[in-house]
């Protein structure tokens, strides 16, 4: 953890769950969370279609609400996408950028989320930008290169104003059940916070560094009590509530 930092646990539960389903998990992180404020701050990430069910469900609470993902442009001819506007307007006060399924199942390169992510702070969201190698880079020992690179492209220059977050996600671990080595998180991290530092500052220092991938009520809280790691971006341990609320506690 970096002292001072409140750490976020954020549920990004991708394109899973009806309104029933939605709604159901959504009572459940609340009540599972309380009325009062825990250590971490807690956020879940629906799919577009159950920001207003699952924004109605939170409302009052201590869980905050973000989407997946939105286009760059505030409106427009755009068939099929959602605007950052559009976001706040349902409720969202987070927005997941550059997450690696996009990047690769769309086609998304940092100039792409760049551009999202100056949208969502035009818009009063906050970006959570991902970055993170595949298995081939880490193997090739262009790990920390490609991640630096990813956040000199993807992050605007109000990101650190904006409260914005970074999300580590190495790409072979998401889904697969693996995680890299708690040494290996520790020094992915502390070269993303070196980098942010150097570009934004005594602000860069506190800005909050999430790790995903395969995260788990199991092994949450040796991978939290590192050094530069201020919260998780938890896939589908986040659809569960029981498991999500276990990985928040391990802080």
């Amino acid at each position: 953890m970096t002292p001072g930092v409140r750490p976020l646990i954020a549920g990004n539960w991708k394109m899973h769950g009806l309104r029933a389903d939605g709604s159901a998990l959504a009572r459940a992180v609340a009540e599972g969370a309380g009325g009062g404020a825990g250590a971490a701050e807690l956020l879940v990430c629906p799919p577009f279609t159950l920001l207003r069910e699952v924004g109605a469900a939170l409302e009052g609470g201590p869980v905050a609400v973000g989407a997946q993902d939105c286009h760059a442009a505030a409106k427009g001819a755009h068939t099929g996408d959602v605007s950052a506007p559009m976001l706040r307007d349902a409720g969202a006060r987070f927005v997941i950028l550059g997450h690696s399924e996009r990047r690769a199942d769309h086609g998304e390169g940092d100039a792409a989320v760049l551009a999202k992510a100056e949208a969502a702070i035009a818009a009063g969201l906050v970006p959570v930008v991902c970055v993170g190698e595949s298995e081939g880079e880490r193997v090739a020992g262009d790990a920390e290169a490609v991640v630096t690179r990813q956040l000199d492209g993807s992050l605007p220059e109000a990101f650190a104003a904006s409260g914005g977050v970074v999300a580590y996600e190495p790409v072979w671990a998401i889904g697969t059940g693996r995680t890299p080595t708690e040494a290996d998180i520790a020094a992915m991290h502390a070269a993303i916070r070196a980098r942010l530092r150097a570009r934004f500052g005594e602000a860069g220092g506190r800005l909050r560094i999430l790790y995903g991938g395969s995260v788990k009520p199991a092994n949450a809280a040796p991978i939290l009590a590192l050094e530069n790691v201020d919260g998780a971006l938890v896939g589908g341990a986040s659809l569960v509530a029981a498991d999500f609320l276990a990985i928040a506690a391990a802080v």
